[in-house]
């Protein structure tokens, strides 16, 4: 027997457990002989992080897909792992080792640190999988991987040493963005541009030679002053008429007392500033560009700490060394200023690149990294999405790959840690570069290298091959690890055992789907595009669903500083997770951000007790699971009706997930769920069950059980927990279920009897409208009203022959009559081609009616006018964070629907008369 309530706390670890126990979820579980393979893997979390609501619509929309495609048989493999999440993990315990007054890392030493970063990973790293978990993921959880194991690593050092040797690795002096705090190169990922308040100063650098054309100086515009002093040239465009005598002429650059060019570039806008750019090429990245094309000197200023230093390279003053950059900042524009040649300072709003971990102002800093060329790489990848053996869903995001891959720059790869992939180069003693998988391939080859260019001679080689003591020191390994996107983009194979020929390789790559955000297309799916064609010659995945972006209720970007984070383990503590997994699903609309209102999830939550409330009064009058179905013997209207619209659900939910469409998939569901079986099936039943007809009985209970195995059946891959409980306690009286409702077959149900479904849906238009004319009305809930069908044809009088009861029942009706034209003071409302009339004269006190509508039109007038007036303000629209103008526009339009329906009844109320 069900329990009387529905309690998601109580239900979903324990059937979390079930699942566990079962082993329900590893590769190819429930599976039929043969069946073609479906994989995904998990876009893998960071080791450091927890469940945020990006990662809860993520991981509910691949689960809907994994649990959906095992249901249908198929050989299912959802891969979970972690990302080793270099910078945020080596902070984390950097961290904690301050916090617990513990040497910091660089007086432990790389190994013990390593070491340690490795225990706590062990201990406090990866909560996010036991969080997927509560989330119902149903991923093969004896499969997970990290990038730092064994196997990922033996795959990093492989494809690093492929692409070195086909030289689409290299070594070269580049600009990277730099983070001062952690003293290493970072992503573009993770730099976050933020809008401050700032200034531009304008200083002026005279000509060497004295006035051309009356010009004798050239001014520029800069919001970092500490850059000047590495200047290497002057840049305009070449079509400034102000300046194109200037060309060519050099400039002082105060302090540094260097001489510097004015050169020609497309680079400076005529129409900004002065129209003349300060070049400085080691601090800038559009800078370096320019640099690069005029041979222009590259002066770094700064070192790791973002300090200045003076060198005989850079002619900086001695004064200057050692400052930090933003004290450098105010010397340099009070020498300036003493010097007369401060041309301006003003105040304004500019965008700054922080660092998302560490919080501070990124350099753009001159350094030698490791750079993948991505330009090669990318050819074959933006082929395979222009011919569509990789698709896009929607189709609108493939113009951000292309526009990424098409612009493609050098992809930095090397990182100034200690946590990572450490690089496998080493270097011989005159600088030259050994790339190998191990040590002991590194020290062959430079042995054969030194021995080679007579070095080192036969015999001390051989002593130095056998003991590695004879060695030690004669090749140094570069000390940098790798980019965290380098091992994740080869996450599509390493996990399934590259470069080994595993079955798993073999059967599950290329993966079926990536569901990811769209903010990584550029760093990580179009990265594992790439190296899936470079290491296994095909796409990696067939198809990449971007979801959206979940906002708050208003629309806005969740944000810690807004304080309108919503934390999705408070959603499931407080709704369940099968509650906020369908909210998720239905509120997923391709190309719209969710909004995701709690209310809402509340709402779904009502919706799994509307379910289990259903489910247990079929229980109660002996619904019958679990058995065979002829739709053909069927006879009674009402459950042909159900059965013809549960096989039209089944073709719309199918439909909809072939498509990638979550919300229309769920909407489906939710709709024959809640409006067709709960609300009209089990009332149109209830008289069956209540009568004498065994007959009837005997056959409704069957396919009120037979409906119900389905409908859990559909519901399952959204709501996990609700219905696999469900699926066990409606086993056949005396047993049990053959299977998990988690290996349970796909419904597969064709059925149309458009007569038995158009003559019950016929019924359901009429009450609904009579319900919601009752409603507008304010006919008192116990009143009852006849129906008068006007000029009804022959069909209608046999439909309100055969549904009297029904209507009756169902709507309140004293009786039904037929007349050639509506009674006075009667509402009327339409169906189909037919019009019905609701006498109400005596029911309802009209006058009162008419008062209270026409309060209620008066207060939506007002609302749509103050709402309106706020809108037109173009202040109010301008200044006014997106969402807020969104929500009020929101509320005007609301205001005006009810408007609408308050006029409409006012004006049958005014017929009534």
């Amino acid at each position: 027997m069900i329990e009387k309530t529905y309690d998601a706390a109580a239900i979903e670890p324990r059937i979390a457990d079930l699942w566990e126990k079962a082993d329900a979820f590893r590769a190819g579980a429930g599976a039929r002989e043969g069946a073609e393979p479906f994989s995904i893997v998990i876009p893998p979390p960071n080791v450091t992080g927890s469940l945020h609501i990006g990662h809860a619509l993520n991981n509910t929309l691949q689960d809907i897909l994994a649990r959906h495609q095992r249901m249908l048989g198929r050989n299912v493999l959802w891969q979970p792992g972690m990302d080793h999440a270099g910078i945020a993990t080596q902070m984390v315990v950097e961290r904690q080792l301050m916090e617990r007054q513990e040497p910091n890392r660089r007086s432990m030493g790389r190994e013990a640190f390593v070491e340690r970063i490795w225990k706590w990973k062990d201990e406090s790293g990866g909560m996010i999988l036991a969080q997927l978990r509560r989330l119902g993921a149903s991923c093969d959880w004896s499969r997970e991987r990290f990038t730092m194991d064994d196997g990922l690593s033996k795959a990093v050092r492989k494809v690093f040493v492929d692409l070195y040797r086909q030289k689409l690795i290299y070594k070269d002096k580049r600009l990277v963005n730099w983070d001062p705090v952690f003293q290493s190169a970072i992503s573009d990922l993770e730099v976050e541009q933020r809008e401050v308040d700032g200034k531009m100063w304008s200083f002026a650098y005279p000509l060497v030679d004295g006035p051309v054309d009356g010009i004798s100086e050239i001014v520029i515009s800069t919001t970092r002053p500490e850059t000047m002093l590495g200047d290497g040239a002057v840049a305009v465009h070449p079509s400034d008429e102000r300046y194109r005598n200037l060309v060519g002429k050099m400039v002082r650059l105060p302090i540094v007392e260097r001489h510097i060019p004015i050169i020609a570039d497309e680079y400076p806008d005529p129409e900004f500033g002065t129209g003349a750019v300060k070049i400085t090429g080691a601090h800038d990245f559009n800078d370096f560009e320019v640099a690069r094309r005029h041979d222009i000197p590259l002066i770094v200023l700064m070192d790791e700490e973002a300090q200045m230093i003076a060198t005989p390279e850079n002619n900086v003053p001695e004064r200057y060394h050692g400052q930090d950059r933003y004290a450098a900042r105010e010397m340099i524009v009070r020498e300036i200023e003493a010097e007369g040649l401060l041309r301006g300072i003003e105040e304004k709003v500019i965008a700054q690149p922080f660092g998302d971990r560490s919080g501070v102002v990124i350099e753009p800093m001159l350094t030698d990294q490791w750079w993948v060329d991505a330009e090669t790489l990318a050819k074959p990848a933006i082929t395979s999405v222009r011919e569509d053996r990789t698709t896009f869903v929607p189709r609108n995001w493939e113009k951000t790959y292309f526009d990424w891959m098409e612009n493609i720059r050098p992809w930095c790869i090397s990182r100034q840690l200690w946590w990572g992939h450490q690089i496998p180069a080493w270097y011989g003693p005159d600088g030259s570069i050994f790339v190998a998988e191990s040590e002991e391939q590194a020290v062959a080859e430079a042995l054969a290298h030194y021995v080679g260019n007579g070095t080192i001679d036969d015999a001390a080689a051989r002593r130095m091959a056998e003991d590695p003591a004879e060695r030690e020191g004669f090749i140094r390994r570069d000390e940098d690890v790798l980019d965290t996107w380098f091992s994740s983009a080869l996450w599509p194979f390493s996990t399934l055992g590259w470069p080994d020929e595993t079955p798993e390789l073999s059967t599950y790559y290329p993966t079926s789907v990536l569901v990811t955000g769209f903010d990584i297309i550029p760093f990580w799916v179009a990265r594992m595009m790439m190296m899936g064609l470079f290491c296994m010659k095909e796409e990696p995945f067939a198809t990449v669903y971007v979801h959206a972006l979940v906002r708050d209720k208003h629309g806005a970007k969740m944000s810690k500083s807004k304080g309108n984070v919503v934390d999705p383990l408070s959603l499931i503590d407080e709704y369940g997770a099968d509650a906020l997994r369908f909210t998720l699903a239905i509120l997923a609309t391709p190309g719209r951000d969710v909004k995701l209102d709690p209310s809402r999830i509340a709402g779904y939550r009502n919706f799994g007790t509307k379910l289990w409330n259903a489910v247990r009064f079929a229980g109660i009058n002996g619904a019958r699971h679990g058995e065979t179905l002829d739709p053909s013997a069927v006879s009674l209207p009402q459950n042909r009706w159900l059965l013809t619209e549960l096989s039209r659900a089944i073709r719309e939910v199918d439909a909809a997930l072939a498509a990638f469409r979550f919300n229309d998939a769920s909407g489906a569901i939710y709709r024959f769920v809640w409006n067709t079986f709960c609300d009209w099936y089990v009332e149109l039943t209830k008289p069956i069950h209540g009568g004498d007809d065994e007959a009837a009985k005997a056959e409704t209970r069957l396919v009120t059980g037979f409906a119900i195995d389905r409908m859990l059946a559909l519901l399952h891959p959204f709501m996990p927990f609700l219905t696999e409980e469900l699926w066990a306690v409606t086993a056949p009286e005396g047993g049990k279920r053959e299977t998990l409702l988690c290996h349970a077959a796909w419904p597969e149900f064709d059925f149309d009897d458009a007569a038995a479904a158009a003559d019950v849906n016929w019924l359901v238009d009429i009450v609904s409208q009579v319900r919601s004319i009752r409603t507008e009305m304010n006919v008192p809930p116990g009143a009852e009203t006849e129906l008068v069908a006007v000029q009804a044809d022959d069909a209608t009088a046999a439909r309100l022959r055969s549904q009297e009861a029904s209507l009756r029942r169902l709507a309140r009706f004293s009786a039904i009559r037929h007349a050639d034209h509506a009674p006075r003071a009667s509402a009327q409302i339409v169906v189909g081609s037919h019009t019905f009339a609701l006498p109400l004269e005596g029911v309802i006190d009209i006058a009162a009616e008419q008062q209270r509508l026409n309060k209620a039109i008066a207060k939506c007038e007002s609302e749509v006018e103050r709402g309106e007036r706020k809108l037109a303000n173009e202040r109010f629209v301008a200044s006014a964070p997106p969402e807020v103008v969104a929500e009020e526009r929101e509320k005007v339009a609301n205001y005006r629907a009810e408007h609408e329906k308050l006029l409409a009844a006012r004006a049958c109320l005014a017929e009534m008369r």
